[in-house]
């Protein structure tokens, strides 16, 4: 059974369930103890290839994939052959193998690694070292490896961490800066920044600018500012939306500031299939409302096929705000 993300994780200070946060925070420091053992002793393998990882140091929902196809974008545009890596979450083949969008489906490669590989040459990999030396054999040039700044088994040319620039409502990237699972963090904050080479800042749409506390803190590291921007316009008339992901209440924002008509919004876990009887019960409750079904792409492309033509893929990209930073960051690759 998949969890929701816990929306007060992300609360700055002052979130509910003292008692549990303070019960759970025992355990945090075994998480992050054993991570950081696990980053010590290993010998991270060369895969014959320049690596990019974009990762992140808190557990998921920052826009680590809208990144990824955006730098595979760059790349290629760019006469660079760049694949994508991923583990391939949610699933069931453990690689290493490239998708066939014609062949495979979600439950089989995961969501975002499907999505992806409409565009790009994509591979998925339990092991991030085969699955990187299995895309440099088949003549990547370069590697974008969507997840794994804590995953200390393949050489990283670049790490790019992915930091949610959302800081509205009293939400803050870092929550009140605890370790999984008494908060959102992978590790402390401060242990992950260091091994980063670059961060982006990855604002919504809406959003004028980034919170200059934000980027006080990440200020020891080159800051790239990238925007979550709608690729189309929302479907007209009323809509019941629907999402997934990491954060489902941003995907809810983000409809209703490109001026979604959102009538109701269900939230769901991130990569948790859709059953019958969960659709059934959207199309009814759309239906009550004389309303359409709309969803992230990520989503869609675990819907069923039967169900993809009932229900609208509202696409989002991200575009960074400044390409000549963007360029010399990316020129560390040679």
């Amino acid at each position: 059974m998949k969890l929701s993300t816990p929306r007060w994780w992300y609360r700055r200070e002052g979130g509910p369930a003292p008692l549990t946060r303070a019960l759970l925070t025992p355990l945090s420091w075994i998480w992050a103890g054993a991570t950081a053992r696990r980053i010590a002793r290993a010998t991270p393998a060369d895969p014959g290839a320049p690596v990019i990882c974009v990762g992140n140091l808190t557990a998921g929902g920052v826009g680590k994939t809208p990144i990824v196809r955006e730098l595979l974008l760059v790349l290629n545009n760019g006469g660079v052959a760049a694949h994508g890596l991923s583990r391939g979450y949610g699933g069931s083949l453990k690689g290493p193998l490239r998708v066939d969008p014609s062949r495979h489906k979600a439950g089989e490669v995961g969501d975002e690694p499907l999505m992806l590989a409409q565009d790009f040459p994509i591979w998925v990999s339990r092991d991030r070292v085969a699955g990187a030396t299995a895309a440099a054999a088949a003549g990547a040039q370069v590697i974008v490896m969507d997840d794994g700044h804590q995953n200390p088994d393949l050489a990283k040319t670049l790490s790019l961490v992915v930091v949610d620039g959302e800081t509205r409502d009293d939400e803050w990237p870092f929550g009140d800066g605890r370790v999984f699972p008494a908060g959102p963090m992978r590790e402390p904050l401060a242990v992950g920044l260091a091994r980063a080479d670059a961060v982006i800042v990855l604002l919504p749409a809406d959003l004028p600018q980034a919170d200059p506390a934000l980027l006080a803190l990440l200020a020891s590291k080159p800051v790239l500012i990238a925007r979550l921007e709608p690729a189309a316009p929302p479907p007209g008339g009323p809509q019941v939306g629907f999402a997934g992901v990491g954060k489902p209440w941003k995907v809810e924002r983000a409809l209703q500031a490109a001026g979604c008509d959102l009538v109701d919004f269900a939230p769901f876990p991130d990569h948790g299939a859709y059953s019958e009887d969960t659709l059934r019960g959207l199309a009814e409750r759309a239906r009550d409302l004389g309303a359409s079904l709309i969803t992230t792409e990520k989503d869609w492309i675990r819907l069923p096929p039967a169900w993809r033509e009932r229900v609208a893929a509202w696409p989002v990209r991200a575009r960074f705000e400044d390409e000549e930073a963007l360029a010399r960051v990316l020129a560390g690759l040679s």
